[in-house]
C-alpha cells in the first residue's frame, strides 16, 4: 500500500485492518511520524510532537493484537489532541506565554477513554491563545497554515488539529468548540467537525460547569470515524453535571435507516446574524439540500423570525474572557496575543446589567430554536459565509470580504451560523459541501434536537454518501 493512501485511510479501516492483522501499528505509527516531519516546518500544525511515546504505543499495540488481548475500537490509531486539554507528561501551553512550561500531572478524561479505545497520541496540536479566536496563531508558536492553501488559515480554534487530520497526518484529531471551535476549523480545512449536545461527552475543563458552552469533539476526514470517536468519549463524568442524563449518541430516528428520507422535513437556514454568504457557499449548500430533497426530504427556506441576540453574544463572550483571563494579559502585557489583549479590554467595558441582559437573551434564542424545531426535524445551514481567510487575518479589527466586498467583523459576518447553537446546546455538525472557486473547501453545519447526536451524524454519513469528500487530498500531502 502506498504511504500516501495508508496516511489517508480512516480511522475504522485502519482499526479493522490492525485486528485482522494485515496492517502493523508499528509500521502505520511510522508512516505517520514521518509525514508530520516533513509536513511540520510547512504547516506548524503540532506544538509538542510525542514521537518518541507514540513507537512505544505502536509497539504495545502490535504486541496486543499478536497475544490475542481484547482491543478497543480504535486500536493503533494515531490521534492528536489540541493544546488545551491537559496531558499526564506532556506539555500543555493554552496557546500562551503564561503555560509555556506547564506539563499536567493527569490526563483529561477524554484523553484517558481515547486511550481506553486503543488510540495512541502522536502529538498536541495548534491552538490560539486560550482558544479565544477564529484563527490559529499565538505568540509563543507563531502562525499555523490550510494544507490547502498555505497563505490561509485553516481556522480557530481547533486549527492544529484541523491541518493535521487533512493533510494525513493522523485520521482523528481532538479539538474543542467554545464558539465554533471545531466546525470553523472543519469548513475550513475540507473536515467533519462535530459539536455535540452538551454533556454529550464531559468537559472537564470548563470554568463555569454550570454554565459551559464549550464541547470537547472529533476533527476526522469522515462521519463514520467522527461517530466511534464519539463514542469512545461519551458517557456520564461526575465532575461535569451536564453529563448526568445526557444520552452520549442518543437513539437512530427509524426515519434514517434507509436512504428514503420522505417526510423528513429540514429547515434551510439561509441567515443568522451575518449580512451575506458568499456565492460560491450558496450555491454548495443548496446543492447539498437538493441531494437530501433527493432522497425524499422537504426541505424549505425558514421564514420565521429568529433573534440571534449578535450584540448579547459578544457580551457573553467577552465579558468571559475578560473575567478568566484578564489576570494574564495583567502579568504578561505584550507578551500576550494582542487579539485577547483587545478582547479582554472590551469585556471590561461591560456592566453587570448589560451580562445579565445577555444571560436572559440567550434564554430567548434558546427557545426560538426550540421552536423551530417543532416545524423542522433538522436545520442546514452553511457552516461559515465564505471559504478560509488569510493566515494573518487581524481576528481583533479585520473586516471579513465576502465577494469583494467589505462586510464586518469575523463575528457574525463569518462565524454567524455557529456560535449560536453553544449557547443553546443544540448538536451541530460540519460537513463538507463541496469547493469554491478559491480551491478552497466549503461546508454545511446540520443541526438537530438536544441529544439527537446520533440523527445528524447519520444525516451527514447519508449525504457524504451522496456527494463524497474524502477522496480530494490536499496536494502539500502527495508531492
Amino acid at each position: 500500500m502506498a504511504n500516501t493512501d495508508l496516511l489517508f485511510m480512516p480511522a475504522i479501516t485502519a482499526a479493522a485492518l490492525i485486528r485482522r492483522k494485515k496492517l502493523s501499528p508499528v509500521e502505520y505509527m511510522d508512516t505517520v511520524l514521518a509525514a508530520v516531519e516533513r509536513l511540520q516546518p510547512k504547516l506548524n500544525c503540532f506544538v509538542t510532537v510525542t514521537a518518541d511515546h507514540a513507537r512505544e504505543g505502536a509497539k504495545a499495540a502490535e504486541q496486543a493484537v499478536m497475544s490475542g488481548q481484547k482491543l478497543g475500537p480504535l486500536h493503533g490509531v494515531p490521534v492528536s489532541i489540541k493544546d488545551l486539554i491537559p496531558t499526564k507528561g506532556v506539555r500543555t501551553t493554552f496557546g500562551s506565554i503564561a503555560f509555556t512550561d506547564n506539563v499536567p500531572d493527569r490526563d483529561d478524561i477524554l484523553v484517558t477513554r481515547l486511550r481506553a479505545a486503543g488510540a495512541i497520541m502522536i502529538g498536541k496540536t495548534t491552538t490560539p491563545e486560550f482558544g479565544i479566536k477564529g484563527q490559529t496563531d499565538a505568540p509563543i508558536f507563531g502562525t499555523t497554515r490550510n494544507p490547502w492553501n498555505l497563505e490561509r488559515t485553516p481556522g480557530g480554534s481547533s486549527g492544529g488539529a484541523a491541518a493535521a487530520v487533512a493533510s494525513g497526518l493522523g485520521p482523528i484529531g481532538l479539538g474543542s468548540d467554545g464558539a465554533g471551535s471545531t466546525r470553523i476549523p472543519a469548513a475550513c480545512c475540507g473536515l467533519v467537525g462535530l459539536k455535540g449536545t452538551t454533556g454529550a461527552v464531559p468537559y472537564q475543563e470548563a470554568r463555569d460547569a454550570f454554565g459551559n458552552v464549550v464541547a470537547a469533539g472529533p476533527l476526522t476526514r469522515t462521519v463514520a470515524d467522527a461517530a466511534i470517536m464519539q463514542a469512545a468519549m461519551a458517557g456520564a463524568d461526575p465532575m461535569d453535571p451536564w453529563t448526568v442524563n445526557a444520552a452520549p449518541l442518543g437513539q437512530i430516528s427509524p426515519a434514517l435507516l434507509s436512504q428514503n428520507l420522505s417526510g423528513l422535513r429540514i429547515g434551510y437556514l439561509s441567515r443568522a446574524a451575518n449580512k451575506a454568504v458568499s456565492a460560491d457557499v450558496v450555491k454548495n449548500t443548496k446543492d447539498s439540500l437538493g441531494a437530501l430533497n433527493d432522497l425524499g426530504a422537504d426541505v424549505e427556506e425558514v421564514i420565521a423570525e429568529v433573534d440571534w441576540i449578535s450584540d448579547d453574544q459578544r457580551v457573553l463572550y467577552l465579558c468571559s474572557i475578560a473575567n478568566n483571563l484578564g489576570a494574564v494579559v495583567e502579568r504578561f502585557g505584550d507578551q500576550t496575543d494582542h487579539v485577547l489583549r483587545a478582547y479582554v479590554a472590551a469585556g471590561k467595558k461591560y456592566d453587570i446589567a448589560a451580562y445579565i441582559k445577555a444571560i436572559a437573551a440567550r434564554t430567548r434564542l434558546f427557545r426560538a430554536v426550540q421552536g423551530l424545531f417543532e416545524t423542522y426535524d433538522f436545520l442546514v445551514s452553511p457552516t461559515l459565509t465564505r471559504t478560509a481567510l488569510a493566515a494573518d487575518f487581524n481576528g481583533a479589527s479585520g473586516v471579513v470580504e465576502i465577494d469583494g466586498e467589505g462586510i464586518g467583523p469575523a463575528q457574525p459576518h463569518l462565524t454567524g451560523f455557529v456560535y449560536p447553537f453553544n449557547l443553546t446546546g443544540h448538536p451541530a455538525l460540519s460537513v463538507p459541501s463541496g469547493w469554491a472557486q478559491d480551491g478552497l473547501p466549503t461546508s454545511v453545519q446540520i443541526i438537530g434536537p438536544r441529544h439527537s447526536d446520533g440523527d445528524i451524524l447519520r444525516l451527514g454519513a447519508l449525504l457524504e454518501q451522496a456527494r463524497p469528500w474524502a477522496d480530494r487530498r490536499p496536494s502539500i500531502a502527495t508531492t
